[in-house]
C-alpha cells in the first residue's frame, strides 16, 4: 500500500470508527468528512470493513515482525553462550496475508486524494563511477582493468589455490550475476537513470561495507602479494614501480579501514564515506579484484567448516552468502530448515526480496538451486566454466603461471598462450 493511500486510509479509518458526534466535531466540514457523509449508507459500511480489516492486518504484521527479532535476539544471545536452539526458538509460521475484503476502487475514488507525503531524504546509491573517483582522489589508486576472460582466469586461480570448487565459484556466479554478468556488474545499475540498487559489485556481488572488512582482514597480504609481483625476476621497472605503488595505495586503504570499529553497521555507515567508497573500487583491480571476492568466499567455507560443515554445495555457499554466514547457516541446520525465512532476515531485506518470501529454509535452499540451474546455461556462466576447467587441468598438469613482465601488465594472463577454449 502507498503511503498516499496508507494517509487516506488511516483518516478514513478514525472517521469511520469514531463515534458519530466525535467524529462530526473533529472533522466537520473537512473535504474528506464531506465526501464521506455523501457516501450511502451501505458504501460507508463497506469503507469501514475494508479500512477495519486492513487496520487489523498491519497490527498482526508488526507484532509478528515484533515477536520474529525478540526470538531472533534470544537465539543469537544462546548461541554466543554456546546453548543449544531448538525450534521454539523460531517463529513457526509465515508472516500474515492479508485476507479481507478488496480494497473498494469505486468508493475511494469518490473521496478526496490525500496530499502527498513529505519526500524522505535519502542518499542515492553511489555507483562505480564514485568508487573511481573517490579512489582516485582519496588514494590516488586507479585499477588495472582487464579483459572478461582474463579476470575469469585470475578468479579461477585464486579459487583453486583457497580450496573452492567449480560448483561452488560457476554456480554462486551465475546466480549473483545472473549468468552473463560482467567483473563490473552492479545490483540494479540502471544505465538510462544512473541509479542502482545497491553497492553489490563483481562475481561475488560484494557490498561496499564487505570491501571495507576485506581490506581491513586481508588488506596486508594483497599489498605483500603486490610487492612479491614487483619482486619477479624479468619484470621491467615501470611495471615494478606500477605494482609497489598499487601496494602502497591498497597499504593507505588499511590504514583507513582499520580506524573503523570491527562491526557490520559501522562499515555499513563507513561505506557511504568517500574513504568507503574507494576501496570498493578493489574489486574492479585485476590483481585485486578476484583475491578480494574469493576470499570473502573463502571465509564463509572456513565458518562453516568451524560450525561442522565442512562441504558446501554451490546453492549452500550462496545462501550463506545472501542471508549472512550465521543465518544461511541456522537455514542449513536440522532444527531451522523447516523454519519460515523470515527468522532469518531482517524485515526491510525479507520484503524487498521476493525470492525469500513464503519459504522455509529447506525450501529457499532448493530454490536457489532452481535458479542456478538455469543461469548456468547461459554464455558467461557457460565461459567461466569452461575457463575453470581449463585453469584447474593447467594447473593439475603443472603449469606455472606466467612470469613478471606479463604477470603484471595491465591486461595480464596468467597462463600466457593458454587457450581455455583449446583441444581438451
Amino acid at each position: 500500500m502507498s503511503k498516499r493511500l496508507t494517509m487516506l486510509s488511516l483518516s478514513t479509518a478514525l472517521i469511520l470508527a469514531a463515534p458519530p458526534a466525535l467524529a462530526e466535531k473533529a472533522w466537520a466540514n473537512t473535504p474528506l468528512q464531506d465526501a464521506i457523509a455523501r457516501l450511502t449508507p451501505e458504501q460507508q459500511a463497506t469503507l469501514k470493513a475494508y479500512e477495519s480489516a486492513r487496520a487489523a492486518y498491519t497490527r498482526r504484521v508488526d507484532v509478528y515482525w515484533r515477536l520474529v527479532e525478540l526470538k531472533r535476539r534470544k537465539r543469537k544471545a544462546k548461541i554466543a553462550a554456546g546453548r543449544p536452539v531448538t525450534v521454539e526458538d523460531y517463529v513457526k509460521e509465515q508472516p500474515p496475508v492479508y485476507n479481507g475484503p478488496n480494497r473498494p476502487a469505486e468508493i475511494m475514488a469518490l473521496l478526496p486524494k490525500p496530499p502527498r507525503p513529505p519526500v524522505e531524504p535519502h542518499e542515492p546509491v553511489a555507483v562505480v563511477a564514485d568508487f573511481l573517483r573517490e579512489a582516485e582522489t582519496v588514494y590516488g589508486f586507479r585499477p588495472d582493468r582487464v579483459s572478461e576472460d582474463d579476470f575469469m582466469i585470475s578468479y579461477a586461480i585464486e579459487a583453486i589455490r583457497l580450496g573452492l570448487t567449480r560448483d561452488q565459484v560457476v554456480r554462486l556466479y551465475a546466480l549473483e550475476t545472473g549468468g552473463a554478468g560482467a567483473q563490473d556488474l552492479q545490483s540494479g545499475y540502471n544505465p538510462k537513470t544512473g541509479h542502482a540498487a545497491s553497492t553489490a559489485l563483481g562475481y561475488a556481488q560484494l557490498l561496499a561495507a564487505n570491501s571495507i572488512e576485506q581490506v581491513r582482514k586481508w588488506g596486508p597480504e594483497f599489498a605483500t602479494r603486490l610487492d612479491r609481483l614487483a619482486e619477479e625476476p624479468g619484470i621491467s621497472y615501470g611495471k615494478a614501480e606500477a605494482l609497489r605503488a598499487k601496494a602502497a595505495c591498497v597499504r593507505r586503504m588499511i590504514a583507513n579501514a582499520r580506524t573503523v570499529p570491527d562491526n557490520w553497521p559501522a562499515h555499513v555507515a563507513y561505506a557511504k564515506t568517500a574513504n568507503g567508497l574507494g576501496m570498493h573500487a578493489l574489486n574492479l583491480d585485476g590483481n585485486v579484484g578476484p583475491w578480494m571476492q574469493v576470499v570473502k568466499l573463502r571465509g564463509i567455507m572456513e565458518y562453516a567448516a568451524k560450525k561442522g560443515l565442512h562441504r558446501l554445495t554451490g546453492a549452500q555457499l550462496e545462501l550463506m552468502n545472501l542471508a549472512g554466514p550465521g543465518s544461511g547457516l541456522e537455514m542449513l541446520q536440522p532444527q531451522g530448515r523447516d523454519m519460515p525465512t523470515s527468522n532469518f532476515f531482517e524485515r526491510g531485506g525479507y520484503e524487498r526480496n521476493p525470492v525469500v518470501h513464503d519459504k522455509t529454509g529447506t525450501q529457499l535452499l532448493a530454490r536457489l538451486d532452481e535458479i542456478m540451474d538455469r543461469n548456468v546455461q547461459k554464455a558467461g556462466a557457460q565461459q567461466f566454466a569452461t575457463i575453470f576447467d581449463g585453469v584447474a587441468r593447467r594447473l593439475a598438469a603443472g603449469g606455472q603461471f606466467q612470469t613478471s613482465a606479463q604477470a603484471a601488465a595491465p591486461s595480464f594472463n596468467p597462463f600466457g598462450s593458454f587457450n581455455p577454449f583449446g583441444s581438451r
